[in-house]
């Protein structure tokens, strides 16, 4: 789909007609979106899936497929790299919890264009302001892609599940690990990058959270392993607090990751938890996992969903105190949570209720704009806030109520796939041409049909033994 043909397209007057038609799509002006039914849900989903992507120009001519206009240190706009990467798979969701493909194209285009010459999201265009978090989002999204069995990359492009295991791969590569704070990911991956001596939640939340998805998709347990020793490390360095399960954003390393940085962000303690409950359901209900399910879902309620609608706990009591980053965590929560439902299918009475309670709040606001649908970022309180407020042009935002409203729909999703259902091919290889040529790859433990495997030797011995924004020192 292309949504804006460059200007010698003879399509070009069709955009023109479906822009200034654009309030015959569903919702009537000043009356929020319906959500009350599955038909209501796909049709509200249908016209904010439309909306958002007004705010992308990856698909116009002479424009970079993949991204968000920005970034804004360059004055191009108000999103960093790795919000893109977030975008898609929020389109990926889309598509999984809707069935309509008409964003389909825009996707693998986009998500394709960003792998860089060695498959593994370390564009050269990026690479020199690399957060492992920014890396690990893209890696995320490639990972959903093959989880939801979304249409394949054709077959001499990378393939979903080889794209996902790549940025583990080099995100598990002795390179990026180190003996400080007794190991963690560091923020940053290039030493010269300012956050390099921060070690945060974040970074370590997006590998562990791979590795629980690798591991349950391909059976290989030395993903598992890695994701283990990933969580025992956030546990042990003190940024999940061991009495209210708390997750804090992160520490230095010239500190010893002593000096933690107490904020907390909702997407850190959703990554988490996420995560867990991929670790819960391969590893059949072990119970030192269902117990970090439990604490961190009862953490995340307690501190981000007061009455039931998503809050975003260290900047929205303050309007115009959120970044743009931060003004897309609440679609990644909702997104994340209802997952968990089809991992660990009994926690599902105590989620979905206070999902939906927090996508209706969302629909509710959606009445700005000249459309009357444009949506703002402060669900609670029921009306309209512009975004203008934020200082942003409302990506984030229109992001994160397309994510909750579509959510809505899980009840009617199977579960992620594995190894046994799925389509997407993997590579033990992938990600070893940024490694390089002195960490040869091990034999294949274990394949599964579409040819996932992981090196055995990736386990290290001694591993485990400011504002943590993305947006700072990007």
């Amino acid at each position: 789909m292309a949504l804006s043909p460059p200007s010698n397209s003879p399509a070009r007057w069709l955009l023109s007609a479906l822009l200034a038609t654009s309030s015959l799509l569903p919702v009537a002006q000043g009356q929020g979106y319906k959500v009350g039914t599955p038909d209501e849900i796909r049709e509200s989903a249908r016209t904010l899936a439309y909306d958002l992507m007004l705010f992308y120009k990856g698909n116009q001519s002479g424009e970079i497929p993949g991204i968000l206009p920005g970034p804004p240190t360059e004055h191009k706009g108000d999103y960093y790299w790795w919000e893109g990467g977030a975008m898609m798979g929020t389109y990926v969701d889309y598509w999984f919890l809707t069935g309509d493909p008409s964003y389909n194209h825009v996707v693998t285009e986009g998500m394709l264009h960003q792998v860089g010459p060695n498959a593994d999201y370390m564009p050269p265009n990026h690479t020199a302001s690399l957060g492992n978090d920014d890396q690990g989002f893209w890696g995320m999204s490639a990972m959903l892609a093959a989880e939801n069995k979304f249409p394949n990359p054709p077959e001499d492009k990378p393939q979903w599940l080889a794209l996902a295991q790549a940025v583990f791969h080099t995100q598990a590569a002795p390179d990026r690990h180190d003996g400080t704070c007794n190991g963690g990911l560091r923020w940053q991956v290039p030493p010269t990058n300012a956050g390099y001596n921060y070690k945060n939640t974040i970074a370590n939340a997006c590998f562990f959270n791979l590795g629980a998805r690798l591991a349950r998709y391909t059976e290989n347990q030395t993903y598992a392993d890695w994701a283990s020793k990933t969580f025992q490390w956030l546990w042990d360095v003190g940024y999940i607090d061991h009495e209210s399960w708390k997750v804090y954003d992160g520490g230095h390393v010239e500190h010893n990751c002593t000096d933690i940085n107490k904020a907390q962000f909702s997407y850190n303690a959703a990554l988490l938890l996420h995560g867990s409950a991929f670790m819960y359901n391969y590893t059949n209900g072990s119970e030192i996992w269902r117990e970090r399910v439990d604490k961190l879902l009862e953490g995340i309620l307690r501190d981000f969903f007061p009455d039931g609608v998503a809050f975003e706990l260290p900047c929205e009591g303050r309007k115009g105190a959120c970044t743009a980053d931060m003004l897309s965590f609440k679609g990644y929560v909702h997104r994340w949570m209802a997952v968990v439902t089809k991992l660990v299918p009994d926690t599902a009475g105590t989620i979905l209720p206070v999902l939906r309670t927090s996508a209706e709040a969302a629909a509710r606001q959606c009445t700005g704009g000249d459309t009357g649908r444009r949506c703002g970022f402060y669900w609670s309180e029921g009306v309209f806030v512009d975004p203008a407020v934020d200082k942003t042009s409302g990506a984030g935002e229109a992001m994160s109520v397309l994510a909750a409203v579509s959510s809505l729909l899980i009840d009617e999703a199977p579960p992620p796939a594995t190894n046994a259902t799925g389509i997407s091919r993997g590579d033990p290889n992938a990600g070893s041409r940024s490694r390089g040529p002195s960490e040869p790859l091990a034999p294949i433990t274990t394949a599964d049909r579409a040819g996932a495997g992981i090196l055995t030797m990736l386990i290290l011995g001694g591993f485990i033994g400011t504002w943590s924004w993305m947006s700072i020192g990007d």
